[in-house]
């Protein structure tokens, strides 16, 4: 849905969201958790883990976002839809690395400045729209 990418856009490039708080808080709401616990949930997700360059965050606001949407949650059998769930990742990954080239912060951000850069940005923007083709939200 081009409403959701254009709300993750937006959360990040004016709002000031790190790119995991941007695709996560895109879709929260419809899973139940309130804005702002997934934004406090969210903080240290930025710049690839945190500042370490390492999982781009909008993937995994991506990946936080199947969890949701795929996940039983029945922890009397936590194993129910693991397996699935991970399936989807393996695949919202996949369909990421050849949008954008990789899954990893030090790989993407490819311009140097202060957020929002444009390069994260279009992290932002695939990710969103990888969950709006899985028909997560």
């Amino acid at each position: 849905m081009e409403a959701n990418k254009h709300t993750a856009v937006a959360k990040f490039t004016e709002k000031g969201y790190n790119c995991c708080q941007a695709v996560a808080c895109t879709y929260c709401e419809k899973f139940g958790i309130k804005e702002e616990d997934m934004f406090r949930m969210t903080e240290g997700f930025g710049l690839g883990m945190g500042g370490l360059m390492d999982t781009c965050g909008a993937v995994t606001g991506m990946f936080l976002t199947i969890s949701l949407a795929n996940s039983a949650g029945d922890m009397d059998q936590p194993l129910l839809t693991k397996m699935d769930t991970y399936a989807k990742f393996r695949e919202a990954a996949k369909q990421f690395k050849e949008k954008r080239g990789s899954v990893y912060c030090r790989d993407l951000k490819t311009e140097n400045g202060a957020q929002p850069l444009p390069c994260c940005t279009r992290c932002v923007e695939t990710a969103a729209e990888l969950i709006d083709e899985m028909k997560l939200s």
